[in-house]
């Protein structure tokens, strides 16, 4: 199947999992653990496509590779400030949007955003760089499908979201990392509202796309993935605060690359 004609498919996996992973203490990032990565696809057989599929996410994003298609046009975002919660989910942290928090728009199919989580270091590398965070936007159609928005980031800056985040967890000004290390790891909490408006994804509107999975088991193989080509950047305790929060601490919660199997990516512009 050619990548821009695909459509918003059901999926009944991609419903169970916009959310949560099937369970998130049955994996780790650990290779050591017997948990790790390359053992996904044998500890439950409803995870088979992690070990044996062919669409399989991240991905190293090659200039090589790349196909420049002006056609896909700008990358189309609707944001609008809703209700939100965070909750650790143990492989990361998440905030999750109650309400309508709009929308984005690929290939005249709209996507309503779910949302968003962070990865440390990155998980798609672009010409073989690895950066030190990566933030994925979640999105489902109608018929749940799922279509996900990378932006990946280098030290520098603190980002906005993540300031902002830490302000509505706790609305006092201390340092970041004691306030997400104080979302319990088994119960959401409100945030109020949140503006996903607030993500900054750069002026240009650069980005990449393929046709992926789900970088989690069952590793869900149909999902559009877009990665804006703007480095934006997050401070060194913004980062820290992310990895201590969760179970693995310190370890990384990003999987590794996958192969591209022929697969086409494209860029714009």
């Amino acid at each position: 199947m050619h990548f821009t004609s695909v459509q918003c498919v059901q999926g009944e996996n991609f419903l169970f999992l916009v959310n949560n992973a099937d369970d998130e203490s049955s994996f780790t990032y650990e290779e050591k653990s017997g948990k790790g990565p390359r053992s996904w696809g044998e500890i439950n057989p409803h995870w088979q496509a992690c070990k044996n599929g062919t669409l399989q996410s991240p991905i190293d994003l090659l200039d090589q590779r790349v196909q420049v298609l002006s056609h896909l046009g700008r990358l189309n975002r609707d944001y609008k400030p809703a209700p939100a919660t965070v909750k650790n989910r143990g492989h990361d942290i998440t905030v999750m949007w109650k309400g309508e928090a709009g929308e984005i728009k690929i290939n005249g199919t709209e996507y309503k955003l779910l949302q968003c989580h962070w990865h440390s270091p990155s998980e798609h590398t672009i010409n073989g760089t690895r950066y030190e965070l990566e933030l994925h936007l979640v999105h489902k159609c109608s018929q749940g499908n799922l279509a996900v928005v990378s932006i990946v980031y280098k030290y520098g800056r603190p980002d906005r979201m993540l300031s902002k985040v830490r302000r509505q967890i706790c609305g006092i000004d201390e340092q970041l990392f004691h306030h997400i290390k104080s979302v319990d790891p088994k119960q959401d909490k409100e945030l109020g509202i949140v503006n996903p408006g607030d993500i900054k994804f750069g002026s240009s509107r650069k980005y990449y796309r393929y046709l992926g999975s789900l970088t989690v088991p069952p590793c869900t193989e149909g999902v559009i993935w877009t990665i804006v080509q703007k480095v934006r950047t997050v401070s060194k305790e913004q980062v820290r605060a992310l990895r201590e929060a969760v179970h693995d601490g310190f370890e990384a919660n990003a999987r590794p690359i996958q192969p591209l199997d022929g697969r086409p990516v494209y860029q714009y512009p």
